[in-house]
């Protein structure tokens, strides 16, 4: 049997390349690092789906996704937040009318959503109804003097590596699609809310996406839900998908037919 002229150097040698396929299998089990924009930011720009409730939660779209175990205790009369369904379509379902899904309700539909984002702005622009959502980064305050809207009035600022989006200034409206679980139970929120989104890298293709309603109409507290976005490089080619109210509508004036 051969035997090498040089064991001491055979066996460093071994050794060496022992330590270097270990390290390899190291790094091939690490997250990749992640894009950052130029100011060293975390760069989230990409096609994500929607969120989606981490494992062991339930989940699955807007009409299941918020937990009702997650829910702060109502204060009294806050049980209004569960309004039956009326039997007036405008109430009902009021997008058979072309009217804003508003948030939270949009950002947890089942649709794409794509990310843009520089320095100054994070654009949310979703294939669910065309909503877009810019979001300065700069860490302003929110406005003041301007009309509540469906989707509020939305800041952003650092903290470290993870985006925290504080959104305020809303219209009264549906906080979920729960009514389609129980048409007993129609989940609005008040004109009081106040939503806080905690963004950051989970591993090399995840978003963590956490969600913290805050309602001091009807909740005694704030409450979170932790949910999961993740990256689709492979929707870049097709893109986000026009989304036209009225086109293909099968329930007009929230009368459906075939």
């Amino acid at each position: 049997m051969y035997m090498p002229k040089f064991p001491a150097i055979a066996i460093f040698a071994g050794l060496a390349l022992t330590a270097v396929s270990g390290f390899a299998q190291d790094a091939i089990s690490q997250p990749q690092s992640q894009p950052r924009t130029a100011d060293g930011k975390p760069d989230f720009s990409g096609i994500y789906e929607w969120p989606k409730a981490i494992s062991g939660e339930r989940g699955g779209g807007s009409a299941t996704i918020f937990d009702r175990n997650k829910f702060a205790p109502f204060k009294p009369g806050g049980e209004a937040f569960l309004e039956p369904r009326t039997g007036n379509p405008r109430h009902d379902e009021p997008r058979d009318f072309c009217l804003p899904a508003g948030f939270p309700s949009g950002m947890l539909s089942a649709n794409a959503v794509r990310f843009v984002q520089n320095r100054a702005f994070l654009v949310m622009a979703h294939e669910f109804q065309a909503m877009t959502r810019l979001i300065p980064l700069d860490g302003r305050p929110h406005r003041k003097g301007i009309e509540p809207s469906f989707y509020g009035d939305p800041v952003g600022h650092w903290e470290g590596d993870t985006l925290v989006v504080e959104t305020t200034n809303f219209k009264r409206w549906s906080l979920d699609d729960y009514f389609y679980k129980n048409p007993k139970e129609y989940r609005m929120h008040s004109d009081a809310l106040r939503t806080v989104e905690r963004i950051s890298w989970k591993d090399a293709k995840t978003l963590a996406y956490q969600l913290t309603i805050d309602d001091p109409k009807i909740f005694t507290a704030a409450w979170s839900q932790d949910f999961t976005m993740t990256l689709h490089p492979d929707w870049e080619q097709m893109g986000i998908f026009e989304y036209v109210c009225e086109e293909n509508n099968r329930c007009p004036g929230g009368k459906c037919g075939n």
